[in-house]
């Protein structure tokens, strides 16, 4: 929900002071969908604002449930009808978290990923940022569903530090008491290493988790598949972390999505090692390790087997890391694999 518009709206109608705390009382924290349904105010206001103030700036297009009902992917249409997706997933029982798109489509052109396909078609406004996680808090509401909603991730469709301006603003939103109050270290950004964008970052949000999308500790290999590194390359990410690490002592995580053939070997995980050894404070370093959700190219996931071989090569290093539980594979789970067949069906 727009909460400028909304203040402006109530101004206009010389509402009190205390109107706005109240409506938003009512939609982030208890979640109510509709001003109708709001009690607390007078049924001609209730009206007036339904008329005036979206509390969502989208409408659902479609919903996916995995089987396991641990993961739930929404593909939520813009009010210029573009398309983005988000995805609620329960990694342990009794405990919800959301992952959030910044921008509709990437314009970083990963190969292995189903968003940059398209390039960038815009970013998302703070609102529309922010109104993801209302819609999964209105959803976990609508459909009873138990647990705590406790956890957000920009992980979804785009680049987040390549849309700061509305990413930050939409940070803020979050932690803010008076309307989503999640706590700081619930958060995490995670970004492709766009250097002037995690300094940024590191200066405004010190206590919101960092995660790096690393996937190759080789710079031949990484400028391949992942464009951004001939800008940004590893030598860069070591002397921002060593920076980071210097005033910041919040664990980073560094993401590594495994594909077969390409970058799961030993050799692999001994350079990666090295890597991460050459930045020092590996008491603050985490990987987490993902199979590849394969969204239909030449690419495809590393075995099971490969992955937990590839896990014990980097704590033989003493590497300290996990492998992501797979959620979300037969709900067309990689990112924006579902916008992406929306678009070809229109």
């Amino acid at each position: 929900m727009d909460t400028n518009k909304l203040a402006e709206v109530l101004k206009e109608k010389k509402e009190p002071a205390f109107r706005f705390k109240q409506i938003c009382k009512a939609v982030f924290e208890d979640a109510i969908p509709s001003f109708l349904d709001i009690s607390t105010i007078s049924k001609k206001l209730r009206i007036e604002l339904e008329n005036e103030v979206n509390i969502l700036p989208f409408k659902e297009k479609e919903v996916l449930i995995s089987r396991n009902k641990k993961a739930i992917k929404a593909l939520l249409e813009l009010e210029d009808g573009n398309i983005i997706e988000t995805v609620l997933l329960s990694p342990k029982e009794g405990t919800w978290s959301a992952c959030i798109s910044s921008q509709v489509g990437c314009a970083l052109g990963c190969a292995f990923c189903a968003t940059g396909k398209n390039g960038l078609v815009r970013d998302l406004s703070g609102d529309e940022i922010t109104s993801q996680v209302l819609f999964w808090k209105q959803y976990l509401a609508k459909n009873k569903l138990p647990g705590q909603f406790s956890n957000i991730v920009y992980m979804g469709m785009g680049e987040p530090f390549l849309n700061w301006k509305n990413v930050k603003e939409s940070l803020k939103v979050l932690i803010d008491e008076q309307f989503f109050n999640f706590g700081s270290r619930n958060i995490a950004v995670s970004t492709a290493g766009i250097i002037e964008g995690m300094e940024e970052f590191a200066k405004d949000f010190p206590q919101v988790n960092l995660a790096i999308s690393l996937h190759f500790a080789d710079d031949r290999k990484r400028d391949e598949f992942m464009p951004i590194n001939k800008k940004h390359g590893l030598s860069d990410l070591r002397n921002f972390l060593q920076s980071y690490f210097q005033t910041n002592t919040r664990k980073v995580f560094i993401e590594y999505l495994l594909l077969g053939g390409v970058n799961d070997t030993k050799e692999d995980a001994l350079q990666l090692a090295k890597f991460l050894k050459s930045i020092g404070k590996m008491q603050l370093i985490h990987v987490n390790l993902i199979r590849y959700n394969s969204i239909g190219e030449n690419l495809h996931s590393s075995s099971k087997e490969v992955v937990k071989r590839f896990k014990d090569d980097l704590e033989r290093e003493r590497v300290h890391c996990t492998i992501r539980k797979s959620m979300g594979e037969d709900i067309q789970g990689a990112c924006g694999q579902l916008a992406g067949k929306a678009r070809e069906d229109k």
